[in-house]
Formats: C-alpha cells, sequence, structure tokens
C-alpha cells in the first residue's frame, strides 16, 4: 500500500469543465456536492482506502519566526494561485487506483447538478527521508 494525497485547489489548476464558482451555486447544489464528497469518503472508509479528508477556508495567512522566536503573520493571502480548497489522503494499492480515485473525485457534481472536471493534483508520500551522500 502507498500514500497519495489528492489535492483540491481554488485557484491555479487548469480550469474545470463545469466552471462556476461554488459562491454561484443554489443551496441545493451545494449541498449535493456536500454530500457526494462525503458518500465518496465513506465508501472509502469501508474499503479501508481513507486515511484523512479536509476541506480548508479560503483565508490564510503567512507564518515566520521573529527574532525573539515569536510568530509574526502576514496576510491573508486569498489571492494566491496555489490556494488549497481541501485535500483527501488514500492508502491504496498503487498509482493507477490513486489516478482512479482522483479520475472519481473529480466528478463531484457542480452547478446545474452537473460534474465538475475539475483537476485535482495527485502527489504521492515519500516512503523515507531523502538522503544526501557525499
Amino acid at each position: 500500500m502507498a500514500k497519495y494525497l489528492l489535492l483540491k485547489h481554488y485557484q491555479g489548476a487548469p480550469e474545470p469543465v463545469n466552471c462556476i464558482p461554488m459562491s454561484e451555486w443554489t443551496p441545493q447544489e451545494v449541498s449535493d456536492h456536500i454530500r457526494f464528497m462525503q458518500d465518496f469518503g465513506a465508501r472509502l472508509e469501508e474499503t479501508g482506502e481513507l486515511v484523512d479528508a479536509q476541506g480548508l477556508a479560503p483565508e490564510g495567512r503567512w507564518v515566520t519566526a521573529g527574532a525573539d522566536g515569536q510568530p509574526i503573520t502576514d496576510g491573508p493571502f486569498a489571492e494566491t494561485k496555489d490556494l488549497i480548497a481541501g485535500w483527501m489522503i488514500v492508502d491504496v494499492d498503487s498509482e493507477e487506483r490513486a489516478y482512479q480515485l482522483a479520475a472519481e473525485l473529480s466528478r463531484a457534481p457542480g452547478a446545474g447538478g452537473e460534474p465538475i472536471h475539475e483537476w485535482l493534483e495527485v502527489r504521492a508520500f515519500m516512503e523515507a527521508p531523502p538522503t544526501i551522500e557525499g
């Protein structure tokens, strides 16, 4: 088994087929989308493939440590091109299975009940930390 991160982006990915922003969906369309996501996650829980799934708020801040070690914040930067909307972590038998699940997740309903066909970023977890030889 290998773990993969399926990343959903607010923006920055190629444009989906049904690209009407969620802020313009009807309450029923939003409910249908959320129900699809919950049902998808529940099915993966049953197969033992779901590790975690979380949605993220669109706002965030950059944080660094100041000279005294205290946090310094800047932002919010909601306009960033790589804003992550949420993720799902799956533990599957192959990269192909991770792609299969991402394709299915990409068909979550959007405006008009039509599949979004959104692009998801699929990234494998490193199995071991990188080593430096030399």
